[in-house]
C-alpha cells in the first residue's frame, strides 16, 4: 500500500507538470487568407495568430505583392499587442480565440 501511495504522489506531479507545461503550448490558432493588393489575384496574402491558453503568443502576416513579399511577427501578450495591428491581424486572432474556446467544450463535453 506504501508503495501504490507513493506511486500515485508521483503520478499527480507529473501530471501537474505536463498540466503546467500544456498551458503555454499552442492552443488557438486562427487564420485569416486575403488579397492585400486589388490588382492581385487569389488570397495570397494572410495572418496567422498562434495563442496559448492565456491568449499570449504572436500574429504572422505575410502580404504577397507582384515583385515582393514582406513578412511581418507581432508578440501578442493576453490577446493584445503594443504594436498596431491590421485589421487582419485582429480576424486573425478572433478566430484563434473562437477555435480555442470549441475545442475547450468539446474536451469537456468528451
Amino acid at each position: 500500500m506504501k508503495n501504490v501511495k507513493n506511486e500515485l504522489v508521483n503520478i499527480k506531479e507529473y501530471c501537474k507538470d505536463i498540466d503546467s507545461r500544456l498551458k503555454l503550448s499552442v492552443q488557438k490558432v486562427g487564420i485569416i487568407r486575403y488579397n492585400a493588393f486589388d490588382d492581385m489575384g487569389s488570397d495570397l496574402s494572410f495572418s496567422i495568430a498562434l495563442l496559448d491558453e492565456n491568449l499570449n503568443g504572436v500574429v504572422i502576416s505575410t502580404i504577397f505583392g507582384r515583385n515582393e513579399s514582406n513578412t511581418y511577427a507581432k508578440p501578442i501578450i493576453e490577446g493584445k499587442s503594443k504594436y498596431n495591428l491590421s485589421v487582419e491581424e485582429l480576424q486573425a486572432i478572433d478566430k484563434a480565440k473562437e477555435n480555442g474556446m470549441s475545442s475547450r467544450i468539446a474536451t469537456r463535453v468528451s
